[in-house]
């Protein structure tokens, strides 16, 4: 059982630190030495039991570590080693698993102040240090200095002159009690009896993040894909997690600060390898993704693991023009303006091949040419899509596939200002096809205000309240025109 806190320790050793002198680059050393203190008990990692790390979306990950410790009767002082640099301190939470140890926490510190040779002359600022110097003969001397400045270069104050280059080495008489050499954190527990058991250390951290990477191969014919999901894994925390159960949960977790994008790796097409899937499960508003194995996850590194492999997806293929509201509230001229083609590669997300929650990345769409090399046809972002829902991906514009559309007239009916009138606005469409196959493409227009459509030349759909489409077929190596005029209350 453990009742609330964590600590501020103190940890001595020897070190041997290379620094860059200011002027000349010159190469020297410094050398601290010291006593360990022996009222703080070090906690590495040779000391853990397990470790699952829950890594969400956007740069924020929930680290669950366990230690063995051996702890006295009365107060103790841990220092937990090689915790995130980029923990979130104020969220740490230590608890005994199975209510072992009846621990009370008292005090935690975060000691993220790194052992470094700029830090450790900052520690000694006002303090005196040892000079050693080495002659030809390998003779040494010695001299007694007071840091003045750690800048831009170090400046000593010498008993008759003050300096600012270090020809030699820097010694210290022992490393400062808040400096660590990896990120700490410690704590100050009431044990209320002596023994040894298992201690948890829960944490948020920033540094971690996670996304999904979806590579489609798809087929000649155009009907079908074969469709490859990764998670790609990014740890810039500063520490790495070896041998690590790794979580993933899918979903917008609300927080309290601003979001910043996290690094985007690209990948060759690779199919993914028959290996063991993450198990998908619901978790509150959100789904949760657990890897089938223990895996590590290096610092500074970006990790795939297969996420899913459905082969044989339908797929449907459309072309869509989409117009543009602006054009039907005033006069626009009578000259033709180039509308672009896109090309869109919808499927259902169904049992079958899918059917899973499909956490939001890239897409990225492949298919073969005449001589059987994959090639790279386009790529979109796709949303958290659960499962039975239809996912459209925008592939580019097509090149063989042209439109182009004018208005034909603009007439205003009644009122006055510039959103109490009535109007009626004409308008044409010319879509060509180059390809020696008809295609059938999609026209589709915004169409702002109250609106009936009073004349035109093929019947359309009202899919939303301001939207309009047409289904046009367009012959092959020929044209087809609409034209429709719409009356809008504004």
């Amino acid at each position: 059982m453990l009742r609330p806190s964590l600590v501020s320790g103190r940890l001595r050793g020897s070190a041997l630190l290379a620094i860059l002198a200011p002027a000349g680059l010159l190469l020297s050393w410094i050398s601290a030495n010291g006593a360990t203190m022996t009222d703080e008990q070090r906690i590495d990692d040779s000391a853990q039991q397990s470790l699952a790390v829950t890594i969400y979306n956007e740069d924020l990950a929930l680290v669950k570590d366990q230690r063995l410790v051996k702890l006295e009767a009365g107060d103790n002082r841990l220092a937990w080693r090689n915790v995130s640099v980029q923990i979130r301190p104020e969220t740490a939470l230590l608890n005994t698993p199975g209510d072992a140890l009846d621990l009370t926490l008292i005090e935690q510190n975060f000691d993220f102040d790194l052992l470094t040779p700029r830090s450790l002359l900052k520690k000694y600022l006002g303090r005196r240090v040892e000079v050693i110097r080495s002659n030809d003969a390998g003779e040494q001397t010695r001299e007694a200095a007071t840091v003045l400045a750690v800048n831009e270069g170090v400046v000593l104050r010498y008993d008759d002159r003050i300096e600012t280059e270090v020809v030699g080495h820097l010694s210290f008489p022992d490393v400062p009690d808040d400096l660590r050499d990896q990120p700490t954190l410690v704590l100050h527990l009431r044990a209320g009896a002596g023994g040894e058991g298992l201690l948890q250390l829960s944490y948020l951290t920033g540094g971690l993040s996670w996304r999904a990477d979806y590579v489609a191969d798809l087929a000649s014919d155009e009907r079908s894909m074969d469709l490859n999901g990764w998670i790609t894994l990014t740890n810039n925390s500063g520490i790495s997690y070896s041998n690590a159960q790794v979580q993933l949960v899918a979903g917008e977790v609300n927080r309290v600060r601003q979001q910043l994008p996290m690094p985007r790796m690209e990948r060759s097409m690779v199919m993914a390898a028959a290996a063991p899937m993450p198990e998908e499960e619901a978790l509150s508003e959100y789904h949760l993704y657990s890897l089938p194995h223990l895996t590590d996850v290096l610092n500074q590194q970006t990790k795939q693991v297969a996420l899913l492999s459905a082969p044989g997806v339908e797929v449907t293929k459309a072309l869509i023009a989409q117009g543009q509201a602006h054009t039907y509230r005033s006069s626009m001229g009578d000259g033709w303006l180039p509308i672009a083609v896109a090309s869109y590669l919808k499927f259902e997300n169904k049992d079958g091949a899918l059917g899973i929650a499909l956490p939001k990345g890239t897409v990225r769409v492949y298919t073969k040419d005449s001589r059987g090399n994959a090639q790279f046809i386009g790529e979109d972002e796709i949303d958290h899509t659960p499962k039975n829902e239809t996912v459209s991906l925008k592939l580019g514009e097509s090149f063989d596939v042209t439109a182009k559309r004018k208005q034909t007239g603009f007439k205003k009916l009644s009122g006055s200002g510039a959103y109490d009138y009535l109007y009626e606005a004409s308008f044409e469409m010319e879509i060509k096809n180059a390809k020696d196959e008809p295609v059938s493409v999609s026209v589709r227009e915004s169409i702002p205000g109250d609106w009936e459509m009073v004349k035109e030349s093929q019947p359309h759909t009202k899919e939303a309240a301001h939207l309009a489409s047409w289904r046009i077929q367009v012959p092959a190596d020929g044209a087809t025109k609409l034209s429709w005029t719409t009356r809008v209350r504004h």
